[in-house]
């Protein structure tokens, strides 16, 4: 299974006043260097699965790409964690937008990005299809029980693409971001639309995370556990719903509730 190691472990159970020696999954963790037209851009620590997606989504959410066919080559070294990318003629990495901190204003509204990336490449959502609590509660579940990594390890996270009906694609990854730029290289590789689609998520709801749906132009996302203050101030602004807690048959909807049938008249 990707992104699984199976050791040796001790384990102690109620009762027993000895250890057991038992198989036990861990989840993998490795370092990929990204160079993008030879130089350094940066290392993601992650589960070495769709490493291409990850990249792609890795250097779209900083602005380095803005569609797939801006790469011309990328190649993956699993053995050494180097990923090589080359970009169409003319265009290279402004490390200062990746690095620097910006406020930005819009619509009249201060609006403060901890990231010159972040306010280059976020983008306010536009109103799509509309969602059932219903849908939300049974794409979670179906997430949760189709994460065959998660089920081995209970060391990942989970991320998906979904509309009304069905789980599109799936990505996991130690790394909650990681997990999410995935799902956008996936599709930034095959395009398609995502005015009626939804993030189905296991992480935390950081301001960071309500950014990344922002830049793919996902205008929900729900989740299995809580939001920010911060990310509920970006979700605001930027048009999207965020869902939170969706777990046991209930959860709470905190922004633009719009989105959801039950709040629509």
């Amino acid at each position: 299974m990707s992104g699984v190691e199976k050791r040796t472990i001790w384990k102690f159970t109620p009762g027993n006043k000895t250890a057991e020696a038992v198989e036990d999954a861990v989840a993998v963790e490795q370092a990929f260097t990204v160079i993008v037209n030879g130089e350094e851009t940066g290392t993601i620590v992650c589960t070495p699965s769709h490493i291409e997606e990850l990249a792609a989504g890795f250097m779209a959410g900083e602005g380095i790409i803005r569609k797939y066919s801006d790469i011309t080559q990328l190649e993956v070294d699993h053995s050494t964690g180097f990923v090589y990318v080359k970009l169409q003629e003319g265009m290279k990495v402004d490390k200062d937008q990746m690095s620097k901190r910006f406020i930005g204003s819009c619509c009249g509204k201060g609006r403060q990005f901890y990231f010159k990336s972040d306010m280059m490449t976020s983008k306010t959502a536009i109103k799509g299809a509309s969602f059932s609590i219903e849908n939300c509660l049974k794409r979670m579940e179906e997430l949760q029980n189709a994460s065959s990594v998660f089920h081995a390890t209970g060391g990942v996270h989970n991320a998906g693409i979904a509309d009304s009906d069905r789980l599109i694609v799936i990505r996991s990854d130690i790394g909650r971001h990681n997990a999410l730029d995935k799902l956008y290289g996936n599709w930034l590789m095959n395009p398609y639309s995502l005015r009626d689609k939804m993030i189905v998520f296991s992480g935390r709801l950081s301001s960071e995370v309500i950014f990344k749906a922002s830049k793919m132009g996902v205008g929900l996302i729900v989740s299995k556990s809580a939001p920010t203050n911060l990310a509920l101030e970006a979700a605001d602004e930027l048009g999207i719903t965020a869902v939170g807690f969706v777990r046991n048959n209930m959860c709470n909807v905190y922004t633009h509730p719009d989105r959801i049938r039950e709040f629509i008249g």
